[in-house]
């Protein structure tokens, strides 16, 4: 009996606990504190790369260096505008704004920069063009020039339709087009100058291959083959200058020669002495023309040497006209005495008659 009590006992306590258990609410699962809210970037971002594309504008056209206290000021807006805190929308705002505020700094730089960069340009054309037709190359070249002034054109075509870049692009390309040809015009220049002063006797071989080159180079040009064209032209121009080097090596060494040889006769015929004056200007000409030879400056000695020339055959017709002079006096001065000596006699005939 007491046992069963004790059974039903148990019985109850487990029932109670089970439906304690059952019936206690559970407490549902609480969220992860949210996160606050990051502020949109996509404005900065814009004006970032604004500000960016308006400062590689202006540099480009090289603002930097029309207006370098006013481009100091912008980049300090720029740089400001990159330092700036950005966690906040109302920071991001701000940075917004200041990188705005840079692009048109930028931007009004490149507005005052761009006529006068245009007019750099046009005068570095000009210039190259005006001293490639100097040169005389272009008389024999004329279409050579022609195409390079279309270039020249083209970019101020596309200049004035605001298409800035491509007319940056065609200036250069202008530019580089009269400077090509300028290295044509030196090449032609320097044949012109063998040819008119017989240069290329003392070096026919150099000159033959500069001559081939030459035409190679032409031939690349007209092809379109510019580089090529520059290379060979650049070649032909060192063959024509060492032709001209020992050219004026030569010359003078022969032009040397004469002008010993004239002073020497004007020593024989001691225009030193008869003509001194002349001969003192011949003989300093002829020394400057010495020290030169003797420092190698062919092309100077070799002048000075004709001109010392020149003077010493001066000096040698002073001393001969001096001597044609002094004959034609003495033969007067004899006429004169003979004359006096006929007088003479003539008087003393007719005294002589008189007194018989």
């Amino acid at each position: 009996m007491k046992k069963s009590v004790f059974l039903i006992v148990l019985i109850a306590m487990f029932t109670l606990i089970s439906v304690s258990c059952v019936t206690e609410p559970q407490r549902p699962p609480q969220p992860p504190p949210s996160a606050p809210e990051a502020p949109a970037t996509s404005g900065l971002d814009e004006s970032k790369v604004k500000a960016e594309d308006a400062r590689k504008r202006a540099i480009d056209f090289e603002s930097p260096a029309y207006y370098p206290s006013d481009w100091e000021a912008a980049e300090t807006r720029y740089n400001t505008a990159g330092n700036m805190p950005k966690s906040t929308a109302g920071e991001i705002q701000q940075a917004i704004a200041s990188y705005n505020a840079a692009a048109d700094a930028y931007d009004v730089l490149f507005r005052r920069t761009l006529p006068l960069y245009a007019q750099g340009r046009e005068d570095e054309i000009i210039a190259a063009r005006n001293e490639l037709i100097a040169t005389g190359f272009t008389n024999s070249f004329p279409d050579y020039l022609q195409n390079a002034d279309k270039i020249a054109l083209e970019a101020n075509e596309q200049y004035e339709a605001g298409k800035y870049y491509e007319a940056k692009d065609s200036a250069a390309k202008a530019l580089n087009e009269y400077q090509t040809l300028m290295i044509g015009a030196r090449v032609f220049l320097a044949r012109q100058e063998i040819v008119d002063r017989g240069f290329w006797k003392y070096d026919s071989d150099n000159f033959d291959r500069a001559d081939e080159i030459t035409i190679t180079a032409m031939n690349e040009y007209e092809a379109g083959n510019r580089e090529a064209a520059v290379t060979n032209a650049q070649e032909a121009l060192l063959r024509y200058n060492l032709v001209l080097t020992n050219g004026w090596t030569a010359y003078s060494a022969d032009r040397r020669n004469s002008a010993v040889s004239e002073r020497e006769l004007a020593l024989s015929e001691r225009a030193n002495i008869a003509a001194r004056d002349s001969f003192r200007d011949a003989d300093t000409t002829f020394n400057q023309a010495e020290a030169a030879f003797t420092s190698k400056d062919f092309q100077n000695a070799a002048i000075l040497y004709t001109d010392a020339e020149a003077l010493f055959v001066i000096s040698r017709q002073e001393t001969e006209e001096k001597r044609l002079r002094a004959v034609e006096t003495i033969r007067l001065a004899e006429e004169k005495i003979e004359e006096s000596n006929e007088t003479a006699i003539e008087a003393e005939r007719i005294i002589e008659g008189g007194s018989r």
